[in-house]
């Protein structure tokens, strides 16, 4: 098993300062995220409004690609995201596009989610939701 990180528990780090602490999901062993990730997080550079936050993005960024492994959307991951996106339209709980493929490299790879966007990981069925918001640590030291 592993730990995959949503985007959104970088930008809280990155905004907040605070480096995160990974000891509380130990159990879930390796921390990953996803190429979908690496491009969300660049896009954050690309949108910098000055270049010293552009600069400082870029550097945030690159550290992190630096220590967290990327698991990418291969043709393997393309067949769980297609049977998930049929699955869920058919249910009429479709989530984001991009969550969609984050959710989908989890579950090929047997990894929990962890995110604080728990209303549209929670709809695919046998994935593994951690609601990062309610931890009470927030210390990167994968």
């Amino acid at each position: 098993m592993g730990l995959m990180l949503d985007t959104n528990v970088f930008i809280f780090s990155e905004r907040s300062g605070s480096p995160i602490d990974f000891s509380e999901w130990e159990e879930y062993g390796d921390v990953y995220i996803s190429s979908v990730t690496v491009s969300e997080l660049l896009v954050g550079v690309h949108c910098a409004n000055s270049e010293a936050r552009k600069a400082r993005r870029s550097a945030f960024v690159e550290f992190i690609l630096g220590k967290v492994p990327v698991l990418v959307f291969d043709a393997e991951v393309a067949r769980v995201h297609a049977g998930l996106f049929t699955t869920l339209t058919k249910q009429g709980e479709m989530i984001g596009a991009h969550d969609l493929i984050i959710a989908a490299t989890a579950l090929f790879h047997d990894c929990a989610v962890l995110t604080d966007n728990t209303n549209e990981f929670e709809r695919v069925a046998g994935l593994e939701t951690i609601s990062y918001i309610q931890s009470s640590k927030k210390t990167l030291q994968p």
